[in-house]
């Protein structure tokens, strides 16, 4: 278990008082990737920089080292060693950063449009890419040309993996499944159960289903299988009054399969799909919450409080209020609860 000191004040964009990263970027932070071995974690953002910190057991970070883009960038992920760094963005690059080499990545793959997802899948050997450009491309890192391209039925917004399970969310609600066994067919395309545009995809950490995220505020369970779609449901968050936020992330728990969803309010959550019910709702920050991650054994929940172009690009101020938060996890807030008999909270 972290064992985090706290700041004793608790500023606006901090109300929780939890441990702030040092040396934070200059633009908006767009995702936050926990090292599968390590308490070693990533940030990408709008500066062009991939910067990377390890995290002491008294919550400290140390910049370990940095590099970047031609243009902002969008996403990251880890190899499963926890060696090697991956990330796309607007310069439509994908690029491959061995730690031990400084602040010296090499680029692996090119899309025709900005790269918007990325992951490694182990079981493959292989790096997956989703793009703007309407493709997901299968990289063999031993090779610059993709192993194979997969057409997309519109631009990737959201990529999701957990082989044999892949889950690509595009525009127009469209909410792509793939098998992995059989990577180059689509196993089914659905329309995304929720009204609005779709923000995220979560795969379920039994790869029976995933957790839909759109910018209306709601979330949905969906079963893949269609004998479990009576299991199926939506739960309304990240509102308050008539104001209706974005849910721009879900995190499963990696230890106890709980959730967490964070928001253009400014707010995360923690929730039990199971038993139906937010098991903790922590205070509002003063901006929005881009995107945020759990570390290998669930004891950290980091999390990113800047500008998400939520409100268009004419109220963006480059180099001003770009956080990355580190909220050390207790037990309590996170493991399933009974749900009271009577309860109908959601």
């Amino acid at each position: 278990m972290a064992t985090f000191g706290v700041t004793q004040n608790a500023p606006s964009h901090n109300p929780n008082k939890s441990f702030e990263i040092a040396e934070r970027p200059t633009d908006g932070i767009s995702s936050l990737s926990f090292s599968p071995k390590a308490n070693h974690l990533i940030a990408t953002s709008w500066d062009n920089q991939v910067r990377c910190w390890e995290i002491q057991p008294n919550g400290t970070s140390v910049a370990k080292a940095a590099t970047q883009h031609d243009q902002p960038v969008l996403c990251s992920a880890w190899k499963d060693d926890g060696t090697t760094v991956f990330s796309g963005g607007c310069d439509k690059q994908v690029k491959m950063w061995p730690l031990s080499s400084g602040n010296q990545s090499v680029t692996v793959g090119m899309h025709d449009a900005p790269v918007k997802e990325i992951s490694w899948i182990p079981e493959m050997n292989f790096l997956v890419t989703g793009s703007w450009d309407k493709t997901l491309k299968y990289w063999d890192l031993r090779s610059q040309s993709p192993a194979h391209t997969q057409q997309l039925p519109e631009k990737c917004h959201s990529m999701s993996v957990r082989y044999p399970l892949m889950v690509v969310a595009t525009a127009d609600r469209n909410i792509s499944i793939f098998n992995l066994t059989n990577p180059r067919q689509e196993f089914k395309r659905i329309q995304s159960p929720l009204k609005f545009m779709t923000r995220c995809v979560s795969t379920f950490p039994d790869k029976q289903g995933f957790l839909v995220g759109s910018i209306e505020g709601r979330v949905a369970i969906q079963h893949i299988d269609d004998a479990q779609q009576s299991k199926n449901f939506t739960f309304k968050c990240h509102r308050e009054a008539n104001d209706v936020f974005s849910v721009n992330a879900i995190n499963f728990h990696p230890v106890f399969g709980t959730f967490a969803t964070s928001g253009s309010d400014g707010a995360f959550n923690f929730w039990d799909k199971d038993s139906k019910q937010r098991l903790k709702a922590f205070q509002r920050c003063s901006l929005p919450i881009p995107c945020s991650t759990f570390n290998y054994d669930g004891t950290i929940f980091a999390y990113a409080v800047s500008y998400d172009w939520s409100r268009g690009a004419e109220n963006h101020v480059p180099g001003s209020n770009n956080y990355i938060l580190l909220h050390p996890i207790l037990e309590a807030e996170i493991k399933s609860k009974p749900r009271a008999p009577n309860s109908t909270r959601k």
